[in-house]
């Protein structure tokens, strides 16, 4: 416990530039027709103008408020009524009535907002850090794999259990391990991740990887190996610790060049 590791969050872990430009290139030429309703004074005229040239500009509208789901998300209406968010882009009165009920109307009227495609970039940016979470597993990945390369242990990624015939003790599911590493007489079949902070998901992947290692392990020629670091664990102590119990090969950052010594060995 005295070895985990704070963080293994790198600068370019905060944000995912090229997949949130993906994201805005996506819809940039709508946005660029609704850029026409900023600061206009009749915005009513204005929808009914733009709907009259360029109707499916307003189908972008939801990620303005921050929704990237193409309106496929219930809403309660003035009238109290749950409706798809997708049903005020069907009609410029409609529209105006989402303007209005959102706020983005008086946005627009006062020009605090001067380019739509720079706004949606700002909210592509906040709504990325939703996936901090798997880009900290990724990191983790990358940081074992160059550990491995380092110290010259062959490996591969992304490994399916249902290339292993003699893993029928799995079940049928398929399961995908991280790395997968086979020496003159052991295949060993390896999770990493990493937890900066606590949870509930801790508890539920130390309790799943308690239950996956004896079935791996009782395979002959096969070990189930898992490689996980974080101070997140402090607050999941004890699951860890029932699982270091159960599980032979557990390993931090600090210890997995015992790991490798075994390899080598």
């Amino acid at each position: 416990m005295s070895q985990l590791q704070k963080t293994n969050q790198t600068l370019d872990f905060f944000c995912d530039f090229d997949k949130i430009s993906a994201n805005v290139s996506q819809v940039e030429i709508s946005l660029n027709a609704l850029n026409y309703l900023i600061g206009k004074e009749d915005l009513t005229k204005a929808v009914a103008d733009l709907w009259e040239r360029y109707p499916k500009s307003f189908e972008v509208m939801g990620i303005l408020i921050a929704v990237r789901e193409e309106g496929n998300k219930p809403v309660v209406d003035s009238q109290g009524n749950v409706v798809m968010l997708k049903s005020y882009f069907t009609s410029p009165q409609k529209v105006i009535e989402f303007l209005v009920e959102t706020g983005l109307a008086d946005v627009f009227n006062s020009r605090r907002i001067k380019n739509l495609v720079d706004y949606v970039f700002g909210i592509e940016t906040g709504l990325d850090t939703n996936a901090r979470k798997n880009r900290s597993g990724h990191i983790m990945e990358s940081t074992v794999a160059n550990i491995f390369k380092e110290c010259n242990v062959s490996f591969r990624q992304e490994v399916y259990s249902s290339e292993f015939p003699e893993l029928s003790v799995l079940g049928t599911d398929e399961k995908r391990f991280d790395f997968y590493i086979k020496t003159s007489d052991k295949k060993y079949l390896i999770e990493v991740n990493f937890y900066s902070g606590g949870g509930s998901k801790l508890n539920e992947v130390a309790r799943a990887y308690s239950e996956l290692a004896p079935r791996v392990n009782s395979v002959e020629g096969f070990e189930f190996v898992w490689i996980t670091d974080g101070i997140g664990w402090r607050s999941a102590r004890n699951k860890l610790e029932e699982a270091y119990r159960v599980i032979p090969s557990v390993y931090n950052l600090t210890t997995i060049k015992d790991f490798i010594e075994l390899l080598k060995r």
